[in-house]
């Protein structure tokens, strides 16, 4: 393809490297078929043009969705557009329906959430970003549109992602059409939990994956009409059964025995199981622990993972159990026994691993010893039983060892799809097949064979869809196809397995001769095929043979090819399993029509033949759907995120068959743009198509004509271009972009050149222009300069003279000034002095005469106070004991009042009840005389009480004789006794009306009517009485206060006395000295206290017959309140009266 281009010098293209595969470059020179180019990392290659591809600049630098639009559609091309996409997280690529998936070995959540299924549902293939969806999509679209079924098949080496694209794929499938079983749990869920079931059993590490599938797993999901699952089932192929026996280091046996050996102690004990080291079938490599995975967690993830697909514990019991026997019976080893070519176990340890494994088999020990080392055959009728040598007997054993784990995976796979269930009138299915890709090693066996059988198979299946394809886009653009021929991979496929004469045929001819091996394996094939274009012979090789692979050469090595081929069918092994007393062992060996006709003998079964019907039944299945494809691509071999290595990719694409279907579009027309995209990157070559004049489609054949190419067509929405005609437009495109950049050039120099040589004369120009001014500025400056100085030495000389005649004239006013200042300061404290002087003498002299004074005044006001406070505490004890003796008649009348009350409001009550209750007259007359028995008992009381207060008040005044007295008038005080009388004669009088109610109240049982008449007149008198009861409660508190106040006062003026005759001197004073003015402040303020009402109800308090009799003393008394006084004073008047009225 290259090779048809034209290259010239400054074409950017693509050159071969053995670092990075590919690397660009620009032509540097060009000598024929030679091309000299300068790498992009500064190394210079000598190329030839055939090995050379053009390199696309106007690409995107994030790629194109769609590798087809690619101008150029070669290996670089592709590799650089994965690679700038992986590199941006778009870790899907369609080439045309073929969906390529770069592992981002990193959780992308964002790209399969519920949100993303809904925007692919129903959309166009290709409108949205590729993706897993959009393949589902549109195998979901075409079955529900055209009612056929769909197949979508997932490839690539191991590592590369598949078992997370099927579930991606699965979980779109089950959005679409998604149907809850009874179990709660959907189709598509029930075959994503038996995953962990199957790995564990059916996967193991191998040299580029931990975790790699041994085993190709085809799932069928189920459509009703109605578009809903309606069931599932699990198809697995082409199972790695050698692996159960022989590993290559740094490989491991499946996972499943790895876990049980890390199981608990109480399930290790009962299955006898130790560390994994100590078993031969799991010893043969360094490699027993994974980085990153902890076996005794993924045992128990598994076991929870059989409870989820329906195995119950018993199963899984009798599962372990039997994975249990496989490691003893691997640890089985013979030795040569007593009889020729014979064989028993070596040692005691081989023993105990014999014993153990048929009690974990549920057999006879001693047949499980005699179906290993020995053997029957049956001749003519008769049954001859042979011994088997020690080599014979570990084969044997390993036959066991790898049918009994064959019947137990297949048993699992049969309970996982009697759990999903499946539905037997489905007429529509999506399978997806999960199956390993090409596989290249330094050390390629049997399994090798076997797995690029199968791709070799797939890609011719491949192949055919491509072409298909191809010609159905041709078909739809209306274009001539005819002379298209497709190449095939049919010749590849009858070397592997053409009956009779293919290498399969040859290797089961070689397996059933007895002593035969595999240098006699390998010169057959060298016979046969010496003439045959796929097969080579290596050199310095004796037994190892190479075919040259749609994806590249292989050499395998044919030293284990016949035993992992063998898989004897022992009737011993199937009669004894079969025997065993566990259900569980006797159900993977049930009894067979072949065992039944020939009990006793030996049959000889081809791994290869029985791969290659599964083959072939697998492939029946895919010929009656509609196939897409999915390429998944492991981007480096460490694991890791943002790594991409060219040639670990590049050889994928080539075994995935990517290139494949590029090299089978590149013998048609593998570049195809539409009539939009051709005229605007190659309008240059003829820019008068870019008018309206024309249309797209004549403007093509116009650029087409320009460059006088042929072969090419004219579809209807694109023009269809042979391989190298794109390189070829862009060669001359190139030239025309040359020459114009050539012509751009010599324009804009010739502008830059006159442009500088404008600018060079302006600034010139400029330059000397400046310079003059210069000149002239420093003359000026030069004339300013004189000017200036001659101004400032005339100022200066002004300054300084100007300056010397201020100095001279300051200095005589401050002197002068300084002169008169001090003989006015002088004068000023002459004067100051003098008035000092006199005023310290008068001052002086003003002092001692006010101190005689103060002293006279002092002595005088002291006297006075004095005798003022004798005469009035004289007066204050007088008045104390009348206004007791007052006090004490008063509350005695007042008790008496009282009871007249109760006796009236008695009478009343009686004779409202006499008018009501006829019957109580005796009751109501005792209560009265018993009332009027209190009545008398009170008033006894009441002269008691009346003769206590007088003799209190006789103590009171003992005691107050301490006090001064107060000169009174005794006329007062006959007064005050006279009223005392008369009180004394109204409780008498009181008491005789006592009296006379009790005669009346003897006559009111005589006369009710009389009394009722008198118990009227009662109450009105009761009611007066009970209010001037009232009003004598206040005075009677006020004169309480009243009196406590006076006996405050006689307190202060004792002290005044005490300190008046202990500080003062006694001396007269006439009426107009202070000591009289003094006397009568004093008097006037007693006159107004005592006649304050405060001062009169504390006397009633104090006593009855003190009141009066102290009061017409203090009236009559002229020495101490005065005349005018008493008589201008109406309160003090009509107190009196009252007094004498009472």
């Amino acid at each position: 393809m290259a090779s048809m281009g034209r290259f010239t010098v400054g074409s950017h293209v693509w050159v071969e490297d053995a670092d990075v595969a590919w690397i660009d470059g620009l032509v540097e020179e060009v000598h024929g078929d030679e091309l000299i180019i300068n790498c992009t990392s500064g190394k210079k290659v000598t190329a030839n043009v055939s090995s050379v591809y053009p390199k696309d600049v106007e690409v995107k630098r994030s790629g194109v969705e769609d590798m087809t639009r690619l101008a150029y559609l070669h290996e670089p091309g592709v590799l650089r557009n994965l690679k700038s996409r992986y590199g941006m997280n778009e870790i899907y690529t369609y080439t045309g329906n073929i969906l390529i998936a770069v592992n981002p070995f990193q959780r992308l959540p964002h790209l399969y959430n519920d949100h993303m299924m809904e925007m692919y549902k129903g959309a166009e293939f290709g409108e949205l970003s590729p993706h897993p969806f959009a393949m589902a999509d549109r195998a979901y679209r075409l079955m529900m549109n055209y009612g056929i079924s769909q197949a979508i098949l997932v490839s690539g080496e191991s590592g590369a992602g598949k078992t997370e694209s099927t579930k991606m794929l699965m979980q779109y499938l089950a959005f679409m059409g998604g149907k809850v079983e009874s179990g709660g749990r959907s189709v598509q869920q029930q075959v994503l939990e038996s995953n962990p079931v199957l790995e564990a059993f059916g996967n193991a590490k191998t040299v580029r994956n931990n975790n790699s599938s041994r085993f190709g797993k085809f799932v069928e999901l189920q459509f009703d009409q109605n578009g809903k699952i309606s069931g599932a089932a699990i198809r697995t192929y082409l199972l790695e059964r050698s692996r159960v026996c022989q590993i290559s280091d740094p490989e491991r046996n499946y996972h499943c025995f790895y876990m049980l050996c890390a199981a608990p102690p109480e399930d290790r004990e009962r299955y006898k199981l130790g560390d994994a080291s100590l078993f031969h079938y799991l010893n043969q490599s360094n490699c027993i622990k994974l980085d990153g995975m902890d076996d005794s967690s993924e045992y128990i993830a598994t076991r929870r993972a059989m409870d989820i697909v329906g195995i119950s514990s018993d199963e899984q019991d009798a599962i372990f159990r039997v994975v249990a026997a496989i490691l003893h019976l691997g640890n089985v080893e013979f030795s040569e026994g007593s009889e020729a070519d014979s064989s028993v176990p070596k040692d005691d340890k081989s023993q105990f691993h014999l014993r153990t494994a048929a009690e974990l088999f549920m057999c006879d020990e001693k047949s499980l010893e005699e179906s290993l080392c020995k053997r029957v055959m049956v001749t003519r009728g008769e049954s001859i039983v042979r011994n088997l040598d020690s080599r014979a007997a570990a084969l044997s054993r390993d036959a066991l060892a790898r049918i009994v784990y064959s019947r137990l995976f297949d048993w699992l796979v049969n309970k996982i799809n009697t759990t999903i269930g499946q539905d037997p009138t489905s007429k529509l299915l999506i399978g997806v097949l999960d199956i390993y890709g090409f596989e290249s090693f330094k050390t390629n066996s049997f399994e090798q064979f076997c797995i690029n059988l199968t791709n070799e198979k797939l890609q011719q299946h491949f192949n055919q869809h491509v072409f298909k394809m191809e010609q159905e886009e041709y078909t739809k653009e209306e274009i001539d196809w005819s002379y298209i021929q497709f190449v095939d991979n049919q010749d590849i496929l009858d070397l592997i397995e053409k009956k009779p004469g293919g290498i399969i045929a040859l290797l089961d001819e070689t397996c059933m001769l007895r002593n035969s091996n595999h240098e006699i394996f390998a010169e057959k094939l060298y016979q046969k095929f010496k003439d045959n274009p796929h097969f080579s012979r290596p050199k310095f090789s004796r037994s190892d043979f190479t075919i040259h692979h749609y994806a590249g050469n292989v050499t395998y090595q044919t030293d284990l090819f016949l035993d992992k081929n063998i898989d004897y069918a022992v009737n011993e092994h199937q009669d004894l399993l079969h025997a065993s007393t566990c259900p569980f062992v006797s159900s993977l060996f049930p009894p067979s029509e072949e065992s039944t006709k020939s009990s006793k003998s030996t049959k000889f079964t081809s791994i290869g033949s029985s791969f290659k019907q599964q083959l072939q039944g697998l492939l029946e299945t895919l010929s009656g759907t509609e196939p897409h494809y999915m390429r998944c691509i492991k981007p480096n071999n460490v694991l890791k995120p943002a790594i991409f290595e060219n040639s670990n990719v590049l050889q994928q694409l080539r075994c995935g068959g990517v290139l494949e279907a590029i090299r089978i579009s590149c013998l048609g027309y593998p570049t195809r743009r539409t009539f939009e995209e051709f005229v605007d990157r190659f309008s240059v070559l003829r820019p008068e198509v870019l008018g309206l004049r024309y249309d797209e489609v004549t403007a093509t054949n116009m650029l087409l004509e320009k460059v006088n190419l042929t072969g090419y067509q004219i579809g209807k929405t694109k023009v269809f271009l042979r391989a190298g005609q794109m390189a070829e437009l862009d060669a001359r495109r190139t030239e025309v972009l040359s020459y114009s950049a050539s012509k751009i050039q010599r324009k804009v120099r010739s502008f830059l050149a006159r442009r500088n040589f404008i600018q060079l004369r302006m600034s010139s120009v400029q330059l000397q222009a400046m310079c003059r001014g210069q000149i002239a500025r420093h003359y000026y400056e030069d004339l300013r300069r004189k000017a200036a100085s001659l101004k400032i030495q005339t100022y200066y000389r002004m300054h300084f003279a100007r300056k010397n005649y201020k100095d001279l004239y300051s200095a005589s006013t401050t002197i002068q000034s300084a002169l008169r200042g001090m003989a006015a300061r002088n004068e000023f404290h002459f004067r100051q002095q003098t008035k000092a002087a006199v005023t310290i003498q008068s001052c002086c002299r003003s002092d001692l005469a006010s101190s005689r004074y103060m002293g006279l005044k002092k002595a005088a006001i002291t006297t006075q106070c004095a005798w003022r406070g004798r005469l009035a505490r004289r007066e204050l004890r007088k008045l104390k004991m009348a206004a007791k003796e007052s006090g004490a008649l008063q509350a005695a009348k007042n008790k008496l009042e009282k009871q007249v009350e109760e006796l009236t409001w008695r009478l009343q009550l009686e004779k409202r009840m006499r008018t009501d209750m006829e019957e109580a007259k005796t009751q109501e007359n005792k209560k009265l005389q018993q009332q009027l028995q209190e009545l008398q008992f009170q008033s006894k009381e009441t002269k008691d009480i009346l003769r206590r207060e007088q003799e209190n008040a006789k103590t009171a005044l003992e005691k107050a004789a301490l006090v001064p007295e107060i000169q009174v008038d005794t006329t007062h005080v006959d007064k005050l006794t006279a009223e005392n009388e008369n009180l004394k004669t109204l409780v008498v009088s009181l008491e005789t009306k006592i009296d006379e109610t009790e005669q009346k109240f003897e006559e009111m049982k005589k006369a009710r009517e009389e009394l009722l008449k008198k118990a009227t007149d009662a109450e009105s008198k009761i009611n007066g009485l009970t209010n001037t009861m009232l009003s004598f409660q206040e005075k009677l508190t006020n004169m309480e206060a009243e009196n406590q106040l006076l006996r405050q006062q006689a307190l202060l003026h004792s002290r005044l006395k005490t300190i008046s005759e202990n500080t003062s001197p006694k001396s007269n004073s006439t009426n107009g000295s202070p000591l009289h003015v003094e006397q009568m402040v004093r008097r006037n303020y007693l006159i107004q206290y005592l006649m304050s009402p405060h001062c009169l109800f504390l006397c009633l308090n104090l006593n009855w017959s003190f009141l009066p009799r102290h009061l017409m003393a203090l009236l009559e008394h002229p020495r101490i309140m005065g005349t005018s006084h008493i008589q201008g004073h109406p309160f003090l008047r009509g107190s009196m009266r009252v007094w004498m009225h009472l």
